[in-house]
């Protein structure tokens, strides 16, 4: 179905008024040319012939003829094949008579008062010579060649009625046949663009096939081009855009995979290290409570740098696997409100939260991942929040079976809220509201890893102000992500490193996530 606005509609509308203007007006100059060319051969011919006959047998009529006379030659000038005459002249008894051809189709009354006047008008003075004169009327709705003469000398006057229905016939069928012309040439104007269309506008046609594919990601995509015209030469410049195009995007995924595989393995050959040096910190750690004390910071800050540099490497290879697609769920039916508690009672923030989760909601989800989630978007309150952080769950969308219904966990605060030109990048890797806070505990990643453990999930995190003040995130998830079937599946681990909990355990078995998320 062609568009109101379909270029190929707007061709052959621009093609059909051309066609139209062309043959209307090429239509009406011939029609206009004909009617004059017709009317004025028998017009001409009709006027010649009542001259001359008019001369030959009424200007022998002797002057004051009596009406018998008159009637006689009316009777000789018209007739029923050629036209209709009235003589006009005085009698000898000095009056008027008007002597018709044909009293029923002719008579004085239907000549034109105006043409009366022009007949009996002498256009000299000298010797009083008359002309003749003509009108073309219409009588009940038929046109008619009215002409007059006055016979100079004194002589009769005459009247001319002639029919023109035989000529308006003639001209009426060459309408007829200019408007078929016209209809002929408006279809042939409209065939003409629809295949003049279809030539110009299937390689556009190709073009946007060809761009869309190239938009979905198939860089191979390429044009045919044949011929030296402005169409072919718009299809090797897409052909060469898309070459282009492809090349940058191969280096760049060239260098994006180098630059995946670098930090997989610069993570990955960090963790020697840093279980070596974690040890070392553990033990001094123990023993700081026995050291000099203008030692003793000094150990605690490298105690505390090392399990951020922990934490920072694991979190670093949790990226890893979402950027390398492996990040895969383990899933498990649990109750929802549990596995919050749990994730709150291990950091000891049941006395600084409001919990407001009933319990019974159920729903098949990877533990792990949601205490990282909880624990990141938690964290981040109350960490840049104030007091009092609220957590509530709810379900919303249950059609019975679940399969439509969704998980809703708001967290808020009574802080100052998010500024405005921060909200769009709070979920931004590394990303930092305040550069002053480059040098934080925080990593810039919580909240972005919060953001793709809901994405794996199906689900979503979205941040907000509050009304009242504050911020507040709110996170859904599906009651059951598509494709879960169960606790079986694959270890999240990327292929050459070895799998981690990237909540980040500590040594005392708490889990510490990076909770800066962008505030």
């Amino acid at each position: 179905m062609l568009r109101l606005s379909s270029l190929r509609l707007r061709l052959v509308a621009v093609f059909a008024v051309v066609a139209l203007t062309a043959a209307v007006s090429v239509s009406g100059i011939a029609y206009w040319l004909n009617r004059d060319a017709v009317l004025t051969r028998a017009q001409n011919s009709a006027l010649n012939d009542f001259r001359d006959s008019l001369q030959r047998n009424a200007a022998s009529l002797p002057v004051q003829p009596t009406c018998t006379s008159l009637n006689n030659a009316a009777d000789r000038i018209g007739g029923p094949d050629t036209y209709q005459v009235v003589l006009i002249d005085t009698t000898p008894d000095d009056s008027p008579c008007a002597a018709p051809s044909n009293r029923d189709v002719f008579t004085l009354d239907d000549v034109p008062a105006s043409l009366q006047r022009a007949v009996n008008t002498p256009h000299t003075t000298d010797d009083n010579r008359y002309h003749l004169h003509w009108e073309r009327i219409a009588l009940q709705g038929h046109p008619y060649l009215v002409a007059g003469a006055r016979i100079n000398d004194g002589g009769p006057t005459g009247y001319m009625l002639k029919s023109l229905d035989a000529e308006r016939k003639d001209l009426n069928s060459l309408a007829w046949s200019l408007g078929i012309a016209t209809l002929l040439a408006l279809i042939g104007a409209a065939l003409l663009a629809q295949a003049a269309g279809s030539t110009v506008l299937r390689p556009v046609r190709r073009l946007g096939e060809a761009a869309q594919r190239l938009g979905e990601g198939h860089l191979d995509t390429r044009l045919k081009v044949s011929g030296t015209d402005e169409l072919a030469e718009m299809s090797r410049t897409f052909n060469n855009a898309a070459e282009a195009l492809e090349k940058r995007v191969e280096e760049l995924s060239a260098r994006e995979a180098a630059s995946r595989r670098f930090v997989a393995d610069m993570s990955h050959e960090l963790r020697t290290p840093l279980t070596a040096i974690t040890a070392v910190t553990d033990v001094l750690e123990d023993e700081a409570e026995a050291l000099d004390p203008m030692i003793a910071p000094a150990v605690r800050l490298v105690v505390s740098e090392t399990r951020r540099l922990n934490d920072l490497v694991e979190t670093l290879m949790e990226v890893t696997r979402f950027d390398a697609g492996t990040a895969k769920l383990r899933v498990d039916e649990v109750d929802v409100a549990d596995m919050i508690m749990a994730c709150m009672d291990a950091r000891a923030w049941l006395d600084s939260v409001e919990l407001d989760a009933p319990r019974g909601v159920l729903a098949t989800l990877d533990p792990r991942r949601l205490d990282v989630i909880m624990a990141n978007l938690i964290g981040n309150a109350l960490k840049h929040g104030e007091s009092p952080v609220r957590v509530s769950l709810r379900k919303e969308g249950d059609d019975g079976n679940g399969d439509a219904a969704e998980i809703v966990i708001a967290v808020s605060d009574n802080g100052p809220g998010i500024p405005e030109d921060v909200l769009p990048h709070v979920f931004d890797r590394f990303y930092k509201a305040d550069a002053s806070r480059a040098r934080s505990e925080g990593s810039g990643l919580g909240l972005s890893i919060a953001m793709e453990n809901a994405h794996i999930h199906g689900g979503d995190i979205t941040a907000a102000n509050a009304p009242g003040g504050g911020a507040v995130f709110t996170l859904r998830m599906p009651v059951r992500p598509r494709g879960a079937d169960g606790p079986e599946g694959s270890p999240d681990a990327a292929p050459g490193i070895p799998g981690q909990d990237t909540s980040g355990t500590g040594r005392d078995g708490d889990r510490h996530g990076s909770t800066d998320g962008g505030r």
